[in-house]
C-alpha cells in the first residue's frame, strides 16, 4: 500500500516543499509536462506524490484520500471545523510565513485596536442602517476571532482574490487577509490594527486521522526517520 502525500502543485510553495524534503534525503520531482500535475518521490520506498492546490489539501486530508499533506496552517484551521480532530500537525516547515490580520482604511485615525473597531462598527450601523462589511476568505478564523473579542456589528463579505481592493471599490469597509510584508496593504491605503493578528501561518506537514493507514504505517515510520520527525500515533 502506497503512502500518499499531497504537496502544492505550483509556485514557490511547491519549490520550497521540494527543497525541504530534498535537504532530508527525500527527493520530490514533477513528472510529465509542466502543467501535468504528477510527480515522483525518491529516497524512501512506498510513497506516492499527489500534486494539489494548497487549498485542496485540507479537504483531501479530512476525507482520508491522502495520508500526509503540506499546506498553510491557516488553510487547515479555516477550512476544517475542529481541525485537530481531523488532522495531526507533524512539523512546521519554516517557510510560507504570513500573518492573518484585520486592516482598516489608514484615514480612520481613531481606529487602532479591536476595541476601536467594535466602537466604529456600532457607530457605522447606527449611521448607515447596515453592518460594517469585512472582506475575507477566512470566514471561520475571522468569525471566531471577532466573537472572542466581543465584536458583533459586522458582516463578512466573501473575497477570493484582490481583497485589499475591496475597500477602494466600496464593497467592504475593512478586510481580514494574510500579509507578509504589509506593502500591498500600504499601497491600498490600509493599516493593520495593532492587536489583530488572528493567526501566524506557515507551511506545515499534516497527517490525516481518517486515512486508511494499514500497511502505509510502516512506510510512515521509514519516512519519519528520514525527515527527523516523530511518526504520528493515529
Amino acid at each position: 500500500m502506497m503512502l500518499k502525500i499531497g504537496v502544492p502543485s505550483k509556485g514557490r510553495l511547491m519549490e520550497k516543499t521540494f527543497e525541504w524534503f530534498g535537504a532530508r534525503g527525500v527527493t520530490m520531482r514533477q513528472t510529465g509536462a509542466e502543467r501535468e500535475y504528477s510527480g515522483a518521490v525518491d529516497g524512501v520506498d512506498g510513497v506516492e506524490l499527489v500534486m494539489l492546490s494548497a487549498g485542496e489539501i485540507p479537504r483531501e486530508l479530512a476525507a482520508g484520500r491522502i495520508h500526509l499533506g503540506v499546506t498553510g496552517s491557516d488553510l487547515v484551521r479555516d477550512k476544517l471545523a475542529d481541525w485537530s480532530l481531523q488532522v495531526a500537525e507533524l512539523a512546521a516547515l519554516g517557510f510560507g510565513h504570513a500573518d492573518l490580520i484585520i486592516a482598516v482604511p489608514s484615514c480612520w485615525i481613531d481606529v487602532d485596536t479591536i476595541d476601536d473597531l467594535d466602537a466604529a462598527a456600532a457607530a457605522f450601523r447606527a449611521a448607515h442602517g447596515f453592518r460594517l462589511r469585512i472582506a475575507t476568505k477566512y470566514h471561520r478564523l475571522v468569525r471566531e476571532f471577532l466573537t472572542a473579542n466581543g465584536v458583533a456589528d459586522y458582516q463578512l463579505v466573501d473575497s477570493q482574490g484582490a481583497t485589499e481592493g475591496t475597500v477602494k471599490n466600496l464593497t467592504a469597509e475593512a478586510i481580514a487577509d494574510i500579509t507578509s510584508s504589509g506593502e500591498t496593504l500600504r499601497a491600498n491605503h490600509l493599516k493593520i490594527l495593532s492587536d489583530s493578528v488572528i493567526h501566524q501561518s506557515q507551511a506545515t506537514l499534516f497527517a490525516s486521522r481518517s486515512a486508511d493507514w494499514g500497511a502505509a504505517r510502516a512506510v510512515m515510520v521509514d519516512l519519519a526517520a528520514k525527515l527527523g520527525i516523530a511518526a504520528p500515533a493515529l
